[in-house]
């Protein structure tokens, strides 16, 4: 039997396709400056956000007194593998949440504080801070089946041609992967290096601060931050990465 015949048959026995066993972190389509940046941390600028969430971790705040640590103990352990797992159902809402959203479900709900709002530096470090500990760990997306249909809408979302250019998210970043768009290359749009520090920002951002700049790219109407149909994009997301590694906190060109 040809090698790749056996390959091929061996990624089936598994549950893959041949495309997924294609799968390449964005990190594969940058530049090796881009990189070293985000392998080496004292080059990462994340890595500010990632001290800053370690510190919002420690500190006590609000009537309740209360930091992380006092219900979660040391992030390193209590939080290995949790990023990696999210978005997940949440039984109080009855919806899919992200990160950032449970993360603000425990600053109201336990330390008695206002949510911080959306793409602000204090949730983003502690997105990053949260997220750094399943670093290198495989993306592993619950297998629950109240997930199965806001999954299934993500994916619909992914493929439909939205905005006045009328294109998918498949277009760019299943049907053009590798293929150069202005300039810079179309990598194929797996988010497992999330919260990343993008150069194009000089700044950090959430997976949905990019979702909603590929809406806004093709002239399309932009959901809110924390809009359901957002979620669901980024539970398909989580889905079709399911076993890469993580990488966050990221850097992307």
């Amino acid at each position: 039997m040809k090698r790749g015949v056996a390959l091929l048959l061996l990624a089936c026995s598994m549950g893959l396709s041949a495309a997924a066993d294609e799968r390449k972190s964005g990190t594969h389509f940058m530049g090796a400056s881009t990189q070293t940046m985000q392998r080496d941390d004292t080059q990462n600028p994340a890595m500010l956000w990632v001290g800053d969430g370690e510190a919002l971790w420690q500190a006590k705040s609000g009537d309740s007194g209360k930091s992380c640590v006092s219900c979660h103990g040391d992030a390193k352990i209590s939080m290995r593998g949790v990023a990696a797992r999210f978005p997940a159902f949440d039984t109080h809402r009855q919806l899919p949440i992200n990160l950032g959203q449970r993360i603000n479900q425990c600053r109201a709900g336990k330390q008695q504080l206002p949510a911080w709002r959306a793409e602000s530096g204090d949730l983003l470090a502690m997105e990053s801070y949260v997220a750094l500990q399943s670093r290198g760990m495989p993306v592993a997306p619950p297998r629950d089946t109240r997930l199965k249909a806001p999954t299934e809408r993500g994916k619909q979302l992914f493929n439909q041609r939205i905005g006045q250019l009328n294109l998918s998210c498949a277009q760019c970043h299943d049907a053009n992967w590798g293929k150069r768009l202005a300039g810079s290359t179309i990598p194929q749009g797996h988010a497992s290096a999330y919260p990343i520090y993008r150069l194009e920002w000089q700044d950090m951002g959430s997976l949905q601060r990019r979702l909603r700049n590929c809406m806004s790219g093709v002239r399309a109407e932009v959901p809110p931050y924390g809009a359901l149909e957002l979620v669901e994009l980024e539970l398909y997301l989580a889905a079709r990465a399911r076993g890469m590694a993580m990488e966050s906190p990221g850097v992307r060109p």
